[in-house]
């Protein structure tokens, strides 16, 4: 399942009264999208010199392709 699946769900089950307007969960979805984007992003580590930090980065590279939907959850 893709992240904007999952996130489009759970806007769809809230007490939010959008369902009447067409594209309203995209609409809603995306800045939520960009700022988890930011949000993960800012956790990269400037210099990976060590395998932590190179694990951190390529756990930030998966969250981000999840976030873009070029990956499944």
């Amino acid at each position: 399942m893709k992240f904007s699946q999952l996130l489009t769900e759970a806007i769809q089950r809230s007490e939010i009264p959008l369902r009447f307007e067409p594209g309203a969960e995209e609409a809603v979805a995306k800045p939520v999208t960009e700022l988890l984007r930011y949000w993960v992003q800012a956790h990269e580590p400037e210099d990976a010199n060590s395998d932590f930090a190179h694990g951190q980065k390529a756990l930030i590279g998966q969250l981000v392709a999840e976030l873009d939907d070029a990956r499944e959850v």
